[in-house]
């Protein structure tokens, strides 16, 4: 599916219906999730979700002080974003504590307190770095978010696969629902910027072969975010669908025909130890 414009991208991402609504949590069989065996190796992957998804408030405060935030209809679409994603926390949160996983009573509050100072400095330089590139700066944020969706919603596919839990592949079916649908808007509107501009093009393309981490990499530590990798997906399988469902589809955007940024970070981690 192809848009004209990001205005197109926005009225087909609006159309849709919420697929995460009360109705939908008050349905959830929260009651059978002990009936299940669930392996504590999920556990931290499963937490380190439910961080990501939740901090995404912070993600959305930083881009709303930039040229991007200010365009009309990504505000419009990162309003609506950052009221579903931290559902998709909350979700994960009621899961982890049906299924008997410890958490911290005030875990939400000590994420946000402990963001490190390196990351508030990091968060402050990109802030003043975006300042001189304007609208061109849309297409890094849209491809960067792109990948972080995509990746996102690869990685709840291998987990409902590899775990074998019916309530939390009931679950990450409807979150992944949502997921595809932030993807496909990042991507599109990426792909229009991209379109427009060679010089976008080669700015996103440097920025991200640079400075791309898998996500919640900074928030959390590469060595949490490794964890994550291995768990979901060690081996040539596992990577190759980073390959397939990331990667490949990245790769479609103008200027990004050769990319294998994402497929070598992770395999990197994956196929190691």
């Amino acid at each position: 599916m192809l848009f004209e414009s990001t205005k197109d991208v926005l009225n087909w991402y609006q159309k849709g219906d919420r697929v995460i609504t009360k109705s939908f949590i008050d349905g959830v069989p929260w009651g059978e999730i002990k009936s299940h065996s669930i392996d504590e190796k999920f556990f931290p992957v499963l937490l380190y979700m439910r961080d990501i998804e939740t901090m995404t408030t912070r993600y959305f405060d930083e881009l709303m002080k930039s040229a991007t935030g200010k365009e009309p209809v990504i505000r419009q679409f990162m309003e609506q974003w950052a009221t579903e994603e931290p559902v998709h926390g909350q979700l994960l949160s009621r899961f982890l504590e049906e299924a008997g996983c410890p958490q911290e009573k005030d875990w939400k509050q000590k994420g946000f307190d402990g963001l490190t100072l390196s990351y508030r400095l990091r968060s402050k330089i990109q802030e003043w770095i975006t300042l001189p590139f304007g609208k061109n700066f849309t297409s890094v944020h849209m491809t960067w978010g792109a990948i972080h969706e995509y990746s996102t919603l690869t990685g709840y596919r291998r987990l409902w696969e590899l775990a074998g839990h019916p309530v939390l592949e009931y679950i990450l079916k409807a979150v992944a629902r949502e997921e595809a649908k932030h993807s496909m808007f990042y991507w599109s509107v990426a792909n229009i910027n991209l379109k427009e501009s060679p010089f976008r093009q080669q700015l996103a393309r440097y920025l991200i072969e640079k400075f791309w981490k898998p996500v919640g990499e900074g928030v959390k530590t590469q060595a949490e975010s490794n964890i994550v990798i291995r768990t979901l997906f060690s081996g040539h399988d596992g990577v190759e669908q980073i390959r397939t469902y990331v990667n490949n589809r990245i790769a479609q955007l103008p200027g990004f025909e050769t990319l294998t940024r994402v497929t070598d970070r992770i395999s990197k981690t994956a196929l190691s130890g």
